[in-house]
Parts: C-alpha cells; structure tokens; sequence
C-alpha cells in the first residue's frame, strides 16, 4: 500500500480576538505614572516627525474635560472609531486642559467609555474590507485603506489651528538652591578620609583598605581577618593592627562581624568598657533579646534597677553604624491630580506642569496636498499620521479615565478629605469599577502608582481603598480607623503594665467592633508595633 503527498490549499474562517497597537498603547499608558508618561511622550516627538511641541507662547486653555459628551452615541466618543474621534469638537493638546474645570459635584455621561480595555479587534489597525460589484454582478471583497477615511481638514483643524490664545499671566515660584543636592558620601569614602588621616606604614594602611572594602552597607564586616590575610597576603599581625584602626574610625561599630561585637566596641569608643553592659551584649544578649531582666538579674546578683540602668544605655546604642551613609533610592512623587475644596464643592484639576503639549505639525498637511509628493512620502506620512493621532486619542483618554475614578473616590471619601483618616470609609476596587462601568482590572491600573494632593496631604490613589468590617449596629468600619484606634490604645498605655492583645480586643468590643485576639495581633504586626512583653518597662 502506498500513500501520496501533496500540498493542498484552504479557505477556512475563523473569530478570533487580536489586540490593536492603539489599544495596547491605551492600556499601558493607563498604569504609567506622570514620569512614565513624559518619558513616554518625548519618545514620540524624536521619533514622529508629524508631532510637534508648542512653545510657551502659544500654549493656551484649551476646552475642558467637563463640557464634554462622552456618551456612547456622542461623536466624541474615543472609541466610535477613527472618524468618529477626528469629528469630535473637543480640541485636545496634551496638558493643556484647564484643571480647574472638573468639578466632582458635576454628572457627566461616559458611557461610551465602559471596560475599555476588554475591547478587541478582528481586523487589522490599518485596513477596512470593502464588497464593491463588478461588471458581471458578481462580488468583490477588497481592502480599503482606512486613512482614506480621515477628513484631514477637520483633523488638521483640531490639531492644527485650534485658535489659541494667551495663557494668562502666572508667576511662578521656582526651586530654591536649597533642592538642589550633590552626591551624597558613602561610607566607604568617609572612613578612607579618614585613614588617610592616620599615620601608619603602607602595609597597614593596605590592609585597612580591604577591610573597608569588605564592609556591607550596615558597616559589618562581610569576611573573616583570616581571608583578608590571605587577600593581601599580609600577616595577622598586620590585620590585627589594621582592625585596631577601624575600631578607632568613626562610626563607632564599624568593622565588627556581629551585632555582639557591634554593640561592644560601640561601648569600648564610649568609655564603657568595664561596664557591666559590656558584660550583658556579649554574654547574656539572648535574655536580653528575649526581656527576661527579672531572671537576668538573679543569675547576675543585682537588682533591677541596676539592669535596668544598663540596659538604657545599650538602647542608646547604634545596631547599624552604617546606616546613615546608605545610599537611598530616591522615589520621585509627583500628584497626577489636585483635589481642592473650593466653597462647599471638591474640584480635581490635572497636575500638567511639564508635560510636552502636542499638535500636529501643518507642513506634513501642505506634503500630502502637494500631488508632486512620492508615493513612498505619501505612506510614510501617512503612517506617522495614524501613531500621532492614535497617542493624543490614548492621551486623551487616560485623563478621562483617571478623572472619572478620582470623581467617584472623591465621592466616596467626602468625609475623609474633609475631617482626616478616622473617617476614612470601607471601599473596595470593585465599588468603582461598578459606579463607572468599567473593568475591575482598568481601575486597578489607573489607581496604582499614581498620587493626588488632597487636603489631607499628597496619598496613593489605593490607600483610599481599603477592607471593612461590620460593627454591632451594622455600620461598616474601614480596617484602617481599627488599626489606628490600636495604635493609639497602645500609646496611651502604662508603660509598667502594657496592655495584652486580648486587653485590647476587650476595649474594642466594648465600642461595638469585635475582634479576636489573633486579629488584634495581625493588626498591630502590620503596625510594627511589639508585644506587651517587649513593650514592658521594669521602672
């Protein structure tokens, strides 16, 4: 029996969801923060030469956010279509909003804008199928290029010309010399300065040098002196002389391999050496550790106060002598939006300040025109049109989706931003995706990352949403007014006599919020805050 093969061609038809670039650009752009975004944007304006950045003259106060129907069968929907967004009237020129017109009080209808970022495509961005009829009445199935669509004089005059005026006279009040910081000295430096300022020979002098470049950024050394021996090839003569003079280098501390060690040549730099703390860090810091002072003082011979006396001078002590001269990753924070009382009403304005306002530039309008221009020109600009259109739309609809979640958290916490954190209220993610209508995970995006001035100070748009619990009268009490009630059950407490987790559960229920011991633990872990038998003094 014999089997033949070939090849053999089909035409099969099939559903299948593909993600646009524009879309994929919409969804990453929602979880950029401001940097992110300016990054993001001046990226653009090298590589599309379509896009162009005004100049401070002409950068003006463009239409408003709020004014505006986004509405599902509102042609200003961003997401009818190409042709529907180049009708739109709203004329859009990234950061020039004026932020003080979004109001929270005010109802808006963004209904075409629901769940964005579950939207798909089944086509390619860039071409439209098309069914014309021939000559013989038999159909024809062709791809239609969708620039063809674009009203270019429409769109030019959106991004064009869209009659700016003067921004108002603003004076503003620059960063003092004060803001601007030099590179910081690390530890490392600082204790080669200061060896330099040693007399000692060469030899030990090197081996100085390898034991500070074997310290950690705590200042505890990360090697024996047997391998920084063998490093240098030098002798534990030398090695021991060495590590007497970083003992002597300020910070005190450093250099040791233990916190024991630490701690006692902390001690030894004070003065302290015959005291009986010395004695305590070395020997008997696991009972220390442990706050087991009644049983340390009878196996010692003395009397509480005694060891109690000592052990306020070791808590003066520095477990990390290195800490001060770590280096520190700077986070920048920068509020997207402002949300500000203005008489009874909350007003969210956008914080724009830097970011690159955007128009097309009108000599590729005059290119297209010009029928001398090449075909290969044509597609070029014809392609850099859609990716600059396609980033003021995405743009676009980032400030619409952050405005809309910052009006319904406004909403939500009116009594927090107007009398602090005790009234802050339960609010779950979920809450406001369904008052908006949009998917769980957008909102999630929009609130991660991004920070908003408030008149309780500059917060994370997600340290506004947090777990609830139910009270006896059937009240939802946000976990963080539970944790911050702990905290300060905590620190009003009798120092000699601190109170118990199950103590404080017993308070808690007597105000209505029942909790069992474990939780009260979990809470006040959360809060960094030790146990009753750590938090303990004798006298």
């Amino acid at each position: 029996m014999s089997f033949k093969q070939g090849l053999s061609q089909s035409l099969r038809q099939n559903l299948g969801l593909v993600l646009t670039p524009q879309l994929r650009q919409r969804i990453e752009m929602l979880q950029m923060t401001k940097l992110e975004l300016n990054d993001l944007v001046n990226q653009q304006l090298q590589e599309n030469p379509v896009l162009e950045e005004l100049s401070p003259e002409e950068i003006s106060v463009a239409p408003s956010l709020g004014g505006t129907d986004f509405a599902e069968d509102s042609p200003a929907s961003a997401l009818n279509g190409l042709n529907d967004y180049e009708a739109n009237t709203l004329s859009y020129q990234n950061g020039a909003t004026d932020a003080g017109d979004f109001s929270a009080s005010d109802t808006r209808d963004f209904a075409g804008e629901s769940n964005f970022d579950n939207y798909t495509s089944e086509r390619p961005a860039t071409t439209e199928t098309s069914t014309s009829v021939n000559e013989t009445g038999e159909s024809e199935v062709g791809e239609r290029d969708s620039f063809e669509e674009i009203d270019f004089g429409q769109t030019f005059e959106e991004y064009l010309d869209p009659g700016y005026r003067t921004r108002e006279t603003e004076v503003k009040e620059g960063p003092s010399f004060e803001q601007f910081l030099s590179s910081e000295q690390t530890l490392s430096e600082y204790l080669e300065w200061q060896l330099r300022m040693t007399q000692t020979t060469e030899e030990i002098r090197a081996a100085a040098e390898a034991i500070i470049g074997n310290l950690n950024d705590d200042g505890y050394l990360e090697s024996t002196r047997e391998e920084i021996a063998q490093l240098g090839g030098w002798s534990m003569e030398t090695v021991n002389a060495a590590f007497e003079i970083i003992s002597q280098l300020d910070p005190p501390g450093v250099g040791a391999t233990n916190l024991q060690d630490c701690l006692a040549m902390q001690l030894c730099a004070m003065g302290c050496a015959d005291r009986l703390a010395v004695k305590l860090v070395q020997q008997h810091f696991h009972k220390l550790q442990n706050h087991k002072l009644p049983e340390l003082a009878r196996e010692l011979g003395i009397t509480i106060e005694d060891l109690v006396n000592e052990l306020k001078l070791i808590k003066q002590l520095e477990p990390h002598p290195g800490r001060k001269f770590a280096p520190r990753d700077a986070q920048y924070v920068e509020p997207e939006v402002y949300i500000e009382k203005m008489d009874d009403d909350y007003v969210i304005r956008f914080n724009d300040d830097g970011l690159p306002q955007l128009r097309i530039n009108s000599q590729y309008r005059r290119m297209m025109e010009n029928k001398e221009t090449s075909k290969e020109t044509r597609d070029y600009i014809k392609d850099r049109f859609r990716s600059a259109v396609d980033l003021l739309k995405n743009i676009e609809h980032r400030k619409q989706t952050i405005y809309r979640v910052c009006e319904q958290i406004v909403y939500r916490q009116r009594d927090f931003l107007d009398r602090g954190v005790e009234y802050i209220k339960p609010m779950m993610l979920k809450d406001i995706s369904e008052d908006i209508g949009m998917h769980l995970s957008t909102v999630s995006r929009v609130v991660n990352g991004k920070y908003a001035h408030t008149p309780q100070g500059v917060i994370e748009l997600r340290r506004f949403f947090t777990e609830g619990m139910t009270n006896e009268d059937g009240e939802e009490v946000s976990t963080q007014i539970i944790k911050l009630k702990i905290k300060k059950m905590i620190e009003a407490e009798d120092a000699k006599n601190p109170l118990t987790d199950d103590e404080i559960a017993k308070i808690l229920a007597q105000e209505g919020q029942k909790l069992s011991r474990r939780t009260v633990a979990k809470y006040r872990d959360q809060l960094r805050i030790p146990g009753s038998r750590e938090r303990k003094q004798v006298i």
